[in-house]
């Protein structure tokens, strides 16, 4: 709820905040006067400064124009004597108090609007991301993932596919952040629908398989075209779930992961989130022409000692196979607190990620993905979930011997030579 709105009409109809807490008016007033240490402190170190200089920027103002610095904490003193100031003034006072607001409320300053046109026109130039967005939208509607532009959580809300418009603006908001991990090749989209169940995925690939398998040639065991443990099943739902997402380490008590219910309850209050939605950049399968080309498919998991480096500014080598998910792991949580690190805003994959970046994969470039018996490639830990009940970490693969995706797990401390780990930034 904003207090100030940037109009007349809007800033002298202004009310307090929620009842039950500190109004917002009372805040604002406490932070305007000569005692504002507390406040202050309350903030996050990196944005007191901002702190300061919009409150000074506000003293300035009122001193300007003869309004009492104590009104900003009484609303029916401030509205009686800022209603002679003019509309442009008002307007300048109330985008301020906005502001101001907004820093005290969310630790953090208000980001800019973005101009939807330039986002997408940035998109565009290192993204190529119209047209990865086009095709991966109609894919998920072909396979009946999209329905009239929504997917069926699991916890029966619709939720919308993110717009291009949306993912176009994230990619300009972070466009600083993200240039390293651009440098490292980390351009190729990937929409994943989390909502929705994993048992509902896991037949959507089939049906997937069958339909591409009459269309090209490919051969695939059309009677088993996935195979998957136990621990899969209904893993993501019920009262009672055993896969937990995004866990920052793999002990049982202390794993901090979350059930997939819970995030997206998260997402709910989470103006940074895509609600039912992951979106994600990978390294492409054509990481060396991606300045020409749209990014296609997913770059392999080299074996060890087969990976190669890329970036400048921070140069990353490659996550190559033959440790355990616990190494892993350690390696992506790790670089979390480390700028410097080249895995810096890594993590790892997921069910739903993996299964959504198969389809588009094989559609993409005609070949399966971790394809781990061709001796180049190799399977993937999917080390951004794990099954608690069995301690388990997902494991995915393509195999050529039967024919199928394998979908089971991988102890947490399987060194398994032809399995490594493929990561993602998540906007």
């Amino acid at each position: 709820m904003s207090f100030f709105r940037p109009t007349s009409e809007s800033f002298s109809s202004a009310v307090p905040a929620e009842a039950g807490v500190r109004r917002t008016s009372e805040i604002l007033g406490e932070a305007i006067m000569d005692s504002v240490s507390s406040v202050r402190d309350s903030l996050p170190e990196q944005h007191r400064a901002h702190f300061e200089t919009l409150r000074q920027e506000i003293i300035t103002f009122t001193e300007v124009h003869g309004i009492p610095r104590e009104s900003l904490g009484k609303p029916d003193l401030l509205r009686e004597v800022t209603g002679k100031l003019s509309t442009q003034d008002l307007e300048r006072l109330a985008l301020l108090l906005e502001r101001f607001e907004y820093l005290l409320k969310n630790g953090e300053p208000k980001k800019e609007e973005i101009d939807p046109a330039k986002a997408i026109e940035y998109g565009e130039k290192f993204y190529h991301l119209r047209e990865q967005y086009d095709s991966q939208v109609e894919l998920l509607e072909e396979v009946g993932i999209l329905k009239e532009g929504v997917i069926l959580g699991i916890d029966g809300h619709e939720y919308p596919v993110p717009t291009l418009e949306q993912i176009a603006s994230r990619l300009f908001e972070r466009r600083e952040t993200l240039k390293t991990k651009h440098d490292q090749g980390f351009t190729k989209l990937l929409l994943v629908p989390f909502g929705m169940s994993l048992d509902a995925l896991q037949e959507t690939i089939k049906q997937f398989f069958i339909k591409y398998k009459k269309s090209h040639s490919f051969d695939l065991d059309t009677s088993m075209p996935l195979f998957t443990s136990g621990d899969y099943q209904g893993a993501d739902t019920g009262d009672s779930p055993n896969l937990f997402y995004y866990p920052q380490s793999f002990d049982e008590k202390g794993h901090q992961g979350k059930t997939k219910m819970e995030i997206l309850r998260e997402q709910e209050d989470n103006q940074d989130s895509f609600p039912g939605w992951t979106v994600h950049l990978f390294q492409p399968s054509n990481s060396d022409s991606q300045d020409t080309e749209a990014p296609m498919g997913f770059a392999h998991i080299p074996r060890q000692g087969k990976g190669t480096s890329q970036g400048d500014l921070v140069p990353r080598p490659s996550l190559e196979a033959s440790k355990t998910p616990n190494e892993y792991l350690s390696i992506l949580q790790n670089a979390q607190d480390d700028k410097d690190s080249p895995y810096h805003g890594e993590t790892g994959m997921t069910p739903e990620d993996w299964i959504t970046a198969f389809m588009i994969h094989l559609s993409e470039t005609g070949k399966p993905l971790d394809d781990y018996l061709n001796g180049i490639e190799s399977a993937s830990n999917l080390t951004g979930a794990f099954f608690l009940f069995s301690y388990l970490v997902p494991r995915a693969r393509w195999s050529r011997g039967s024919r199928r995706i394998h979908l089971f797990g991988n102890s947490l401390l399987g060194w398994v030579v032809d399995t490594g780990v493929r990561s993602s930034v998540m906007l």
